[in-house]
């Protein structure tokens, strides 16, 4: 397959979908708004701990539901006691946003695991096994991309890297990470999402063979600039042309 032909490089992506004020990122409503406006969708997903996928970036709930404690001590049964961002948008599993999406618009599936893997990555490919719609999974956790590529090959994957500056990591850790030093020998990546403002940089361009994508484009005027160096963006706070 030539993925410079595919939807990954001719569909923006809309970051968490396409939100704003009144529709919170990763919600159904954001979702809902990206497949009106044609945009394939960049999601996050993480684990209960009841075992159910749900669809939430950060670790902590504070940010997004104003409330104490963190996604992995909860059960499907608490999301019906939170709402994101003060509006009726509740926290979605995999599996709603999969039924609403339901092949509309590709989707760029970000598994979130900083910790063991094997049982989040087996949850997403047992979900989306009798998902008929276009997707790709992608992760910051090259551990977690060489699990798709053991357990399920036959699906895209995407190396997630930038500078990580801010980043509570290790020097070294945090070097080979940014170098992608684990791409040959473990994720082996069809495709690499970089961090758009690092853009053009040395490291990127020993990976040409592959489709670039740049995150997070936030404004048209960033996109100008960035367009010259990538196949195509993850974006949010302004429309792209399709």
């Amino acid at each position: 397959m030539d993925l410079f032909k595919t939807w990954l490089v001719e569909t923006p992506i809309a970051h968490r979908g396409y939100h704003g004020k009144t529709l919170p990122e990763n919600s159904l409503g954001a979702f809902s708004k990206a497949i009106e406006k044609g945009y394939a969708i960049e999601l996050d997903v993480q684990l209960l701990a009841d075992n159910t996928v749900v669809v939430f970036h950060d670790e902590s709930l504070a940010r997004m539901t104003e409330n104490d404690g963190y996604i992995k001590y909860l059960n499907k049964e608490d999301l019906k006691a939170l709402c994101l961002k003060g509006t009726k948008e509740k926290i979605p599993t995999f599996q709603e946003v999969l039924e609403l999406v339901d092949g509309k618009v590709p989707l760029l599936i970000e598994v979130k695991n900083k910790y063991k893997v094997g049982k989040l990555e087996q949850q997403v490919i047992d979900i989306l096994k009798n998902y008929k719609g276009e997707y790709a999974v992608q992760s910051f956790n090259p551990y977690t991309l060489a699990y798709f590529r053991k357990h399920a090959p036959q699906i895209l994957r995407g190396q997630l890297s930038g500078y990580f500056k801010g980043e509570k990591l290790g020097w070294l850790k945090k070097l080979c990470l940014k170098k992608m030093r684990l791409n040959k020998k473990v994720s082996q990546p069809h495709f690499i999402s970089y961090e758009a403002a690092t853009l053009p940089n040395r490291i990127v361009k020993k990976h040409k063979k592959l489709p670039l994508l740049a995150w997070t484009v936030r404004s048209k005027e960033e996109y100008l600039n960035v367009v010259k160096y990538c196949d195509n963006i993850i974006f949010e706070k302004f429309d792209p042309e399709i």
